[in-house]
């Protein structure tokens, strides 16, 4: 919903709200128009793009028609289809020259909306077709390594002295980007990882536990990390998790909307998140751009996860003031 939409709905009851208090938040058309960019770039007029989405139970299929929609709205020459992994791997098929082309169409932008989870490769032939994927010359959204820097392990290791000044050169903006971060902590085996596990066990209520896994519902928290660590005990399988330390926001007090819950005041914390657009040939930049916002409000005694998903959560906006 679009900033101008937003305040025509709360005109009524809010009426003191002025237009420029609530941010436009341009998040879908900036993803079209990265679309349309890479699609671009790509250089075939008759290149399709390929979203990939689960095969069964598409709990978004909603938001990726939208986007699907749009696209093809804004730029009537580009077709969008949606191809689940088993059937790349099936009917895809990987040219000489790495162009790939599924039932006749050459691709040019493969959207991953599924391949996050390792539930979503339950058999060979998934990951078969992640790989003719990556071998091909498709624009990949997101290619395995921006995939995996995604990872909180690969987080971790940003976050360690003298990782950051790898990619960034100016000390001020190494700085500020630092003073962002959480604590991190490795759970390696030796005496470091064993110092992170002693500290967890004494004081769980300060941290969390995170696998390498994206999406909501699988940190552990509190209590929860006690039973883990004497559950992996000394096995390698601890690697497998960081140790973060627990982000306690501010609590303000504000209604909370869900279907089926009559709305009351309550303690609510807000986490918002930027989204951005960016686009790159090895290490030349081609396309780097914010995209927009999304603001999440979550109720103040979740203790564990936060998620919209996960029922924790609601959609909300940004207020400036």
């Amino acid at each position: 919903m679009s900033s101008i939409q937003l305040c025509f709905w709360i005109r009524g009851p809010f009426s003191h709200v002025a237009h420029a208090q609530i941010p436009e938040n341009r998040a879908l058309d900036s993803q079209v128009d990265g679309f349309v960019a890479a699609w671009e770039q790509y250089g075939s007029q008759k290149a399709i793009i390929v979203f990939v989405v689960e095969e069964e139970r598409c709990r978004n299929v909603f938001g990726q028609r939208l986007s699907e929609f749009t696209v093809m709205e804004r730029h009537p020459s580009i077709t969008v289809r949606r191809y689940s992994l088993r059937q790349i791997a099936e009917d895809a098929e990987l040219k000489s020259d790495k162009t790939l082309f599924i039932h006749g169409s050459e691709v040019a932008i493969v959207y991953f909306r599924t391949g996050y989870s390792p539930d979503h490769y339950p058999t060979e032939k998934e990951w078969i077709a992640r790989l003719k994927i990556e071998r091909s010359r498709a624009i990949k959204c997101p290619c395995i390594s921006y995939h995996l820097a995604g990872t909180k392990k690969v987080q971790q290791e940003l976050a360690q002295p003298g990782v950051l000044e790898k990619f960034l050169e100016d000390p001020k903006a190494v700085s500020r980007v630092r003073a962002t971060f959480a604590g991190q902590h490795t759970l390696e085996m030796g005496l470091e990882g064993d110092r992170t596990v002693q500290m967890a066990m004494r004081c769980p209520e300060d941290y969390v536990m995170k696998p390498q896994r994206e999406g909501g519902g699988n940190n552990i928290y509190g209590e929860d990390i006690k039973t883990v660590i004497n559950k992996l005990k000394g096995s390698e399988e601890r690697t497998a998790y960081i140790i973060m330390d627990l982000i306690c926001p501010a609590v303000v007090q504000n209604y909370l909307m869900r279907p089926g819950d009559r709305p009351k005041l309550q303690g609510s914390s807000c986490e918002l998140g930027i989204f951005g657009v960016f686009m790159a040939d090895g290490d030349r930049v081609l396309h780097n751009k914010q995209g927009g916002h999304c603001l999440r409000t979550n109720h103040s005694s979740t203790t564990a996860e936060g998620g919209i998903t996960v029922g924790n959560a609601v959609m909300d906006s940004p207020y400036l003031v």
